[in-house]
């Protein structure tokens, strides 16, 4: 089992595709709760080059409401990792499957909304 969905942007600049990211993630009713420049973190702390490389922490509030109600420590999974990173030939975009990173819970109720998440998430990297 994949644990990404995954899009090869090709001519687009990297801020271009990270806006489309956002965009298609906002109208699936994710916000971006969280930023990590990955480059940047590792020039400072490790003084290391690396191509861009953004992981965005995708919250779609009403999932998550729901997820937290049924499995109170979830929210140790949350948010949706979704990764911007350059690439040869072009821009990647993955986003986590949360079923894929849910299996470790046995709880069906969860997986179900899981599911839900996925779906929506799909739809947004396919929309990018």
């Amino acid at each position: 089992m994949s644990y990404t969905f995954n899009r090869l942007l090709t001519g687009v600049s990297f801020a271009e595709a990270d806006a489309r990211t956002r965009k298609a993630l906002g109208d699936k009713g994710f916000g971006v709760l969280t930023e990590i420049d990955v480059a940047a973190t590792m020039k400072k702390k490790l003084d290391q080059e690396m191509p861009p490389y953004l992981i965005l922490g995708a919250c779609n509030p009403k999932m998550a409401f729901e997820a937290i109600g049924i499995e109170p420590r979830v929210g140790a999974m949350l948010p949706c990792n979704v990764i911007v990173r350059a690439v040869e030939g072009g821009v990647e975009i993955s986003a986590i499957d949360p079923v894929a990173s849910m299996q470790a819970i046995e709880n069906p109720a969860l997986h179900a909304v899981a599911g839900q998440v996925r779906d929506l998430l799909a739809e947004a990297v396919a929309a990018i």
